[in-house]
């Protein structure tokens, strides 16, 4: 059974460390062909958007141009008939997508994370059941 534990922790490890380093590649080739890159007065100026330190640059720069363009607002806070209103709206469609990216690679990091942590559970599982030997009664 030990074996089997261990072996399935290995697997399973296998897996999340594949699939996590999968949707990451995903996130950031698909964000990267949008040829977007950071505004110069963001956090990380002149990068190309395909990560997301520079994914979450952007929509933080694109939050500060909108609100500027603004006044201050945003689209909830605007009357209907302002012609801003749907600058506003486009930013915050933007900043949404671009945090939305952010988020898929914590995720698909957090994943590479639990696939190491199982692995090297799998590994430890296995060694105990090397050296613990059943005792007959």
């Amino acid at each position: 059974m030990r074996k089997l534990a261990a072996t399935g922790a290995i697997v399973l490890g296998l897996l999340l460390l594949v699939g996590g380093a999968a949707t990451y590649l995903v996130v950031s080739n698909t964000l990267g062909e949008q040829n977007i890159t950071t505004a110069d007065d963001a956090c990380l100026p002149g990068n190309d958007v395909d990560g997301p330190f520079s994914a979450y640059c952007q929509a933080k720069v694109i939050d500060k141009h909108a609100l500027d363009s603004t006044g201050g607002l945003r689209y909830a806070e605007m009357d209907r008939e302002d012609p801003l209103r749907a600058t506003a709206m486009n930013a915050s469609f933007l900043q949404a997508s671009l945090f939305t990216s952010v988020l898929a690679f914590g995720v698909a990091a957090q994943a590479m994370g639990m696939g190491v942590i199982f692995i090297l559970l799998g590994f430890g599982i296995r060694d105990v059941a090397e050296t613990v030997k059943p005792t007959s009664s």
